[in-house]
């Protein structure tokens, strides 16, 4: 069986926590933050999120040998 080859986007933007989840930084704060998004929205974009479990599970098929820590 030969070696599976890791998507190295998916290495660069998921980070794993020390229980083993996986965050991830938010969607949607790029650009068009001055005029497009009111202060609350942005407030709620801050830091990072913890993926779903069912997102876990299509993002292990791009990691098969698990993400660094």
């Amino acid at each position: 069986m030969p070696k599976l080859k890791t998507k190295r986007s998916a290495v660069k933007r998921f980070r794993s926590t020390g229980t083993g989840k996986i965050k991830a930084g938010r969607v949607g704060k790029r650009h068009n933050l001055s005029l497009g998004k009111n202060r609350k929205r942005k407030r709620g974009l801050r830091g990072s999120e913890v993926l779903s479990r069912r997102d876990e599970k299509h993002l292990k098929k791009s990691l098969p040998y698990g993400l660094p820590k």
